[in-house]
C-alpha cells in the first residue's frame, strides 16, 4: 500500500513539475518590447494605439527606428476636440502628420533632453526644453519618461501637439 502512494505522488511531483515548465515557457518576456507593442501594451494609450494603427505606422514602430516617440495620454486626447478627432479619422494622412509630430529620430531619455529645436520624422521642429526634471516638448509635459522598448525610447506627454499648418 505505502508503494502505491509513493508511485502516485510522484506522478503528481512530475505532473506539477511538467506543467510549471510548460508554464514558463509561454511566459511573456520579461525585457523590452518594440515601440507599437510598448504602447499597444499601456493602458494610458490605448486611444494613441487605435490611432497608430489607424494610421499605418504600427509596422513602422515595430521595425523601424530608434525613433523618440512623445506619446499623448488618453486623457490628452480627451481634451481635443470632437470636430478635430473626426477629422483626423476621415482622414488618415492628416492623422499621420499629427502622429509622426511626435516622433523624433534616435532615441533622447529625458536626461539628454537639451533646451533647443528637434526635427520631426514629421519634418516639422519641435522646441523641447528641461527644467530639474521636468521635460516639454512644445507645450506638452512629459508625464512619464524614459518607457524604453528595443527600437527607441517613449515618453508620455499630457498634450497632442498638432504640427503648423503648411
Amino acid at each position: 500500500m505505502s508503494h502505491l502512494h509513493v508511485s502516485t505522488l510522484s506522478r503528481r511531483t512530475a505532473l506539477v513539475a511538467g506543467l510549471a515548465l510548460a508554464l514558463a515557457g509561454c511566459a511573456t518576456p520579461s525585457g523590452p518590447v518594440n515601440l507599437a507593442d510598448s504602447i499597444a501594451a499601456n493602458p494610458a494609450l490605448s486611444t494613441l494605439s487605435a490611432l497608430v494603427v489607424k494610421a499605418g505606422l504600427t509596422d513602422t514602430l515595430k521595425t523601424g527606428g530608434p525613433f523618440t516617440v512623445f506619446a499623448p495620454t488618453n486623457d490628452a486626447f480627451k481634451a481635443v476636440s470632437a470636430a478635430t478627432m473626426a477629422d483626423l479619422s476621415q482622414h488618415p494622412e492628416k492623422l499621420k502628420a499629427v502622429l509622426t509630430y511626435h516622433v523624433i529620430p534616435g532615441t533622447t531619455m529625458a536626461a539628454d533632453v537639451k533646451n533647443s529645436n528637434a526635427k520631426t520624422v514629421n519634418g516639422a521642429n519641435v522646441a523641447l526644453a528641461k527644467a530639474g526634471d521636468f521635460v516639454t516638448i512644445e507645450s506638452g509635459m512629459v508625464v512619464t519618461p524614459n518607457l524604453v522598448a528595443t527600437n527607441g525610447v517613449i515618453h508620455t506627454v499630457d498634450t497632442v501637439l498638432m504640427p503648423p499648418k503648411k
